[in-house]
């Protein structure tokens, strides 16, 4: 895949730790993403439960995401790129050291789609 994708984060962070991941991607973490990267949004969980049906609806023992953020990328190779030189660089490790609980993860998934049609 050489052409243009989009990064689709999905997170399952421990429910005791939510409100305080929360102020901390409101406040610090998804203004820097958005201002650094191609982010389409970034978005929480607002208390609606999740609607979960098909031939084999398997939940995950850790629950749905309750955190998602999408990112644009020209290519595959772009994003692996982009999204190591992200992660070393001084001023999201300076963020990265303000999260509330980085062991709060449960579950991290990161999908990678195109646009059809």
């Amino acid at each position: 895949m050489s052409g243009p994708i989009v990064e689709i984060r999905d997170y399952t962070i421990e429910s005791e730790w939510l409100d305080a991941y929360r102020k901390w991607a409101e406040e610090i973490a998804a203004p820097w993403l958005k201002q650094n990267l191609d982010v389409i949004d970034f978005w929480m969980d607002c208390d609606i439960d999740a609607e979960v049906s098909g031939s084999a609806p398997n939940v995950s023992p850790n629950g749905q995401p309750n955190v998602c953020w999408i990112i644009r990328w020209a290519s595959k190779e772009d994003r692996d790129k982009g999204f190591a030189a992200f992660g070393s660089s001084p001023e999201w490790q300076a963020i990265w050291a303000q999260h509330p609980n980085a062991n709060a993860y449960l579950h991290m998934n990161a999908r990678f789609m195109e646009a059809v049609g």
